[in-house]
């Protein structure tokens, strides 16, 4: 089959299309033929150096995939050959990722693809709307008629984010530049931030009539939390995907909770994401999609932190 491996870590260049041996469905597993794989900052993390991961060269990366399911795996059950499914593949240990034509996963992680998407659509859902949905939905619990602020709106996880915080009934406030203002608003913000232009705790305050708002979420990481603190009501609940910087000691001062967010692979959250997703109430944001062969091109986006919505990689004929 087609793949992309690391024969070394490095930057973009160390990508390489190659051969590789197929693989097969172990017990509890179902090898997927990878229709589309989405790629995340995390992908450009491994690709220069997996040793956090305990990941050592050769390796395939990638780790959100939608596709068809091909073999069932002694003991796996839910699936058929032929089933449309999407899942989040493991990252740790993991040598042999989505950036290939087949992949062997468990079962237990899998779910049907939503009906309204596309193969190309539902790849940008695990990992990035998996993570909104464990912040928003699970962990923040947000409710009808509070208010939501949400750093970094225009952004992988953030744009789900925003999408998830609306169909929960909460009013959306949220941060990007001035450029994706517009897509904050396409997304379902009631309040869009320029974070260029505008303090935002200046604004999170206001429209809270000075209270604070319920709860943050926070994807860009820095001092944001910090920052935040402030701007949020006493009892209030923040959320963070990234290590903040600073010292939190108004969070105890304002019986504040903070969650740290780490998505994990589950098909139950996926499944409750379709449900969603096909009741038309969210959609991913697609920045581009490309062949397989043009990863390095992906890549060199994700390392410049920069451009809207997700990019996915075409990896074989749906």
């Amino acid at each position: 089959m087609r793949a992309i491996v690391l024969e070394r870590f490095g930057g973009p260049e160390v990508l390489e299309l190659k051969e590789i041996d197929r693989p097969a469905p172990g017990p509890g597993e179902v090898l997927v033929r990878v229709i589309c794989a989405g790629t995340n900052p995390v992908d450009a993390k491994l690709r220069q150096n997996a040793g956090w991961a305990g990941l050592t060269p050769p390796l395939v990366v990638g780790y959100d995939a939608s596709g068809v399911v091909e073999e069932v795996g002694p003991g796996a059950t839910g699936f058929a050959p032929g089933d449309e499914v999407y899942y989040m593949d493991e990252i740790f240990g993991n040598p042999l990722g989505t950036y290939a034509e087949y992949n062997a996963v468990p079962a237990r992680i899998v779910a049907h693809k939503p009906r309204t998407l596309s193969h190309e659509q539902a790849a940008a859902v695990p990992l990035a709307g998996g993570t909104a949905w464990e912040a928003i939905v699970r962990r923040l619990n947000v409710r009808p008629g509070e208010t939501v602020l949400i750093h970094g709106g225009a952004g992988g996880v953030g744009s789900f984010a925003v999408q998830f915080a609306k169909a929960a009934g909460a009013r959306v406030l949220a941060t990007a530049s001035a450029r994706n203002q517009d897509v904050l608003r396409e997304l379902g913000a009631d309040v869009p931030i320029d974070y260029g232009a505008e303090d935002f705790a200046e604004v999170a305050l206001r429209e809270s009539g000075g209270r604070g708002v319920d709860a943050v979420f926070d994807t860009v990481g820095g001092d944001l939390v910090k920052r935040s603190i402030p701007a949020t009501r006493p009892f209030g609940r923040l959320a963070c995907i990234l290590t903040p910087e600073g010292t939190l000691g108004g969070l105890s001062s304002r019986n504040q909770t903070l969650h740290g967010i780490f998505v994990m692979r589950e098909a139950e959250r996926l499944r409750e994401m379709a449900a969603v997703i096909d009741q038309g109430r969210c959609r991913p944001l697609i920045g581009e999609t490309m062949p397989l062969e043009d990863v390095r091109r992906a890549h060199e986006r994700l390392d410049s932190g920069h451009g809207t919505g997700k990019v996915i990689l075409r990896v074989s004929e749906g």
